[in-house]
């Protein structure tokens, strides 16, 4: 049994681990409200663009001269996947799950032959799947510096993969992140940004029953949009893993405040019961010794 004063400093290390926990857990609260709301104001502007660019892809569908970044190169041998992770852990499964997909996606396409390529924006997915893709991982991308996530982030992403693309380093990429849903809720995502994912091209873009007419033609504009449309994805992808990361560490620091608590409740019994114990028997003793006279 463990003396006296190792449940003291026990307990008091407990105690010190707790009051961290809770002022991450309120720190995470306080990041996450601004986190929350970029991710919410950019989800309106992407989801529109996906339309407007579903419209567009109607009009060009089949067509030869139609951009690669919509038709694709034709083939889909090599595959590059976009891994957007946080920079930093303490937030649960958070980082691991993002992980866990894309590595579940690369191995799938590894069993059928294909070639992948990895790029990691954030060290800890960069971190996690080194230990099995190092050969495949072609670029890590460091965010640890920036205090908040801004456009010319993912800006700077979108023109590495654009210039990779016209290369001809890649047949297909895709997104890996977290959605944000709530503090208790964020879903690992896989997204297809080239060629653009135009699911609802076969819907006419259309408000209030008006046709939009474009100029100068369906094809410039899509020139000009599908490499905007690259960026907006991916900076939409960089603020819901703000969002997520920020309620899912606020999640798990209140969980481990609460453990530390129930673990310093059970250390201070046991420390009682053992005073008590001390006590009594040196109570014996005194009286032993008294009665022995």
């Amino acid at each position: 049994m463990p003396s006296l004063k190792d449940l003291r400093n026990r307990i008091a290390s407990v105690k010190a681990t707790q009051k961290i926990t809770k002022a991450m857990q309120m720190v995470a609260a306080a990041k996450l409200r601004r986190a929350q709301t970029a991710a919410e104001s950019a989800r309106p502007y992407a989801e529109r663009m996906d339309k407007v660019l579903a419209g567009l892809a109607a009009s060009v569908a089949g067509s030869p001269s139609a951009p690669r970044l919509l038709a694709g190169t034709g083939d889909d041998k090599v595959h590059l996947l976009i891994v957007c992770t946080a920079e930093r852990g303490l937030c649960g499964a958070f980082n691991s799950s993002i992980a866990r997909l894309a590595r579940d996606h690369a191995n799938a396409l590894l069993a059928q032959g294909k070639t992948v390529k990895i790029i990691c924006v954030g060290k800890k997915g960069y971190d996690a799947l080194r230990r099995q893709f190092e050969k495949q991982i072609i670029e890590f991308v460091d965010l640890r510096g920036a205090r908040s996530i801004a456009y010319e982030h993912a800006d700077g992403v979108a023109r590495t993969v654009l210039k990779l693309f016209e290369d001809g380093g890649f047949d297909v990429a895709t997104l890996f992140y977290s959605r944000f849903r709530s503090v208790i809720a964020q879903i690992p995502t896989a997204q297809r940004i080239i060629p653009a994912d135009v699911s609802g091209a076969g819907e006419v873009s259309d408000v209030g029953g008006a046709v939009y007419t474009y100029e100068p033609g369906e094809e410039e504009i899509l020139a000009s949009l599908l490499p905007q449309n690259v960026t907006v994805q991916i900076y939409r992808a960089l603020l819901e893993n703000a969002a997520s990361e920020q309620g899912a560490r606020m999640s798990a620091m209140d969980n481990a405040t609460r453990n530390a608590g129930e673990m310093i409740k059970k250390q201070t019994q046991l420390y009682n019961r053992s005073r008590q114990a001390m006590i009594t028997k040196e109570l014996i003793e005194i009286i032993s010794g008294a009665e022995a006279l």
